[in-house]
């Protein structure tokens, strides 16, 4: 014979709500954290991490 599946109730809903809360705001307080530009260094001729720079990649991103 087949068992029913039974239709998921109030309490598992709960459940899973109590376990997932926390790991979403673990996820939400962890995926935030960026670091900061560096001082530019005008005797460099190479490109620098300022935040000029970042600002021009995060506009030029797809």
């Amino acid at each position: 014979m087949k068992k029913k599946e039974e239709a998921p109730n109030r309490r598992d809903f709960l459940k899973l709500a109590g376990t997932s809360a926390p790991l979403a705001a673990a996820v939400a307080v962890t995926g935030t954290t960026e670091a900061e530009a560096a001082e530019p260094d005008p005797s460099s001729d190479r490109i620098q991490d300022t935040a000029h720079v970042r600002a021009y990649y995060d506009c030029a991103r797809f």
